[in-house]
């Protein structure tokens, strides 16, 4: 072993000397072994034929044996191969040098730009920040697209979720996001997600511009484990700039994918399924991530955006229901905006941010306010415009929203490539309103 391997396997706390113990029964999702006495979050590894060994987190803990779970599949493994301690916890390594890399939850570069330098490893489970050590949102965090920044403002440590059914636009408006606030560190997790659709948000939705991003990436055919930490281990990078004293944008595609390979640990470990299924750690797992994010005093700040599918855009799905109590606000992706041609199809009825009022000023506030107005109005009273029953002049306020009817849909529809300053926003906004 060469003295770089022996420092990098220091630093990743890895045991040196290992004790063995043995498998007594193995299946895809779960492995018991005994010979060990491991805690809950400690990696281990199953010994085999090749140099790397199939590694696993330990996820169960008896008196006489424990449990874990692989984080690759366990084909060619069998009772009665060996099983060594690999090290206490899961790290992952951090460093500038992450800044244009693309890794998966193991801290594996994927993206063939060779091996990370002048890295550090910290531990990827930590507690949120403390209830008294977070710090006022009381900074707007601009992103570049003109209907959330007027009517959706975000502050700096806020937590936003981005609800939607599959193919509606979250990719894309993550996209927009990215590439429209001015944020110095940008963390992207994409969990669960089609292979293809890795390159395809680089080279789309990033116009191939990794420079000041970190890219956590857990494809839909890792294991639900891999899936699982590659949520924390994003986070766990972001933490890491947050401390420095930079803001930092998170962006996770999707919580709703992380949840269902927590199903699958769950329900492997003997968890009782709730409401579709899903496990009752499920739920206590959302806080522990969604938590980390924030504004810390004396500190930098992680303003998160979590994207949640919701099935057959039903937003009383339990994981969306769930994530809605705990985020700072939410943003409804509308399936009929899109048949309409409206993108992003921001459902600004439907959407909220509870950090806006307190960051805008009075003439912001008194714009969105009286958009909301009119916009709710026009949809309330759009099959009588549509059918010629209302005639102008019964309400005034009604005439004000058909007149300005092609004035608010243009100011909601923004192209993906266009990026709009926020004070340019803030101004049109007034305007027109």
């Amino acid at each position: 072993m060469s003295l770089e391997k022996l420092k990098i396997k220091l630093r990743e706390n890895i045991n040196l000397s290992p004790q063995y113990g043995t498998i007594r029964k193995i299946s895809p999702n779960i492995v018991y072994a005994d010979g060990l006495t491991p805690s809950l979050g400690d990696i281990v590894k199953i010994e085999g034929s090749d140099e790397t060994g199939c590694l696993g987190m330990v996820t169960l803990s008896e008196d006489d044996r424990f449990g874990f779970t692989p984080f690759s599949f366990v084909d060619g493994y069998k009772t009665g191969d060996k099983v060594v301690l690999q090290k206490k916890g899961l790290v992952f390594p951090v460093g500038e040098s992450l800044l244009g890399r693309v890794l998966d939850p193991l801290g594996n570069p994927i993206d063939e730009k060779g091996v990370l330098e002048n890295v550090s490893f910290t531990s990827v489970i930590a507690p949120p920040i403390k209830p008294m050590k977070r710090g006022i949102i009381d900074e707007v965090f601009s992103v570049g697209v003109k209907s959330i920044d007027g009517l959706l403002t975000c502050g700096k440590g806020q937590k936003m979720g981005i609800f939607a059914g599959s193919g509606v636009g979250k990719s894309t408006l993550m996209g927009m996001i990215v590439k429209g606030c001015l944020a110095p560190v940008k963390v992207i997790a994409l969990i669960g997600e089609r292979g293809r659709e890795v390159p395809e948000f680089i080279q789309k939705n990033l116009n191939g511009d990794l420079k000041d991003t970190v890219l956590i990436v857990a494809t839909s055919d890792d294991s639900a484990l891999m899936r699982k930490y590659g949520a924390f281990c994003a986070m766990a990078v972001a933490e890491y700039f947050k401390n420095q004293g930079r803001d930092v944008l998170f962006m996770m595609d999707s919580v709703s994918r992380f949840a269902m390979a927590q199903r699958e640990i769950g329900l492997a470990l003997g968890e009782p399924p709730t409401s579709k299924g899903y496990p009752p750690s499920v739920l206590a797992l959302l806080p522990q991530l969604m938590e980390r994010a924030g504004k810390e005093e004396g500190k930098g700040s992680i303003t998160a955006f979590f994207t949640i599918l919701v099935e057959g855009d039903d937003l009383s799905d339990p994981i969306a229901d769930q994530a809605r109590s705990i985020l700072d606000g939410h943003i409804v992706l509308s399936r009929e905006l899109t048949d309409y041609g409206i993108f992003p199809p921001i459902n600004i009825l439907n959407s909220a941010s509870r950090i806006a009022t307190e960051i805008i000023d009075e003439k912001h506030k008194e714009a969105a306010r009286k958009f909301r107005r009119l916009y709710a109005l026009l949809k309330e009273n759009e099959i009588l415009i549509r059918i010629g029953s209302y005639q102008q002049g019964f309400d005034t306020e009604l005439d004000e929203a058909i007149e300005k009817k092609s004035l608010m849909e243009d100011f909601i529809t923004q192209d993906k490539n266009e990026h709009i300053p926020y004070q340019e926003s803030i101004e049109k906004l007034i305007n027109m309103m």
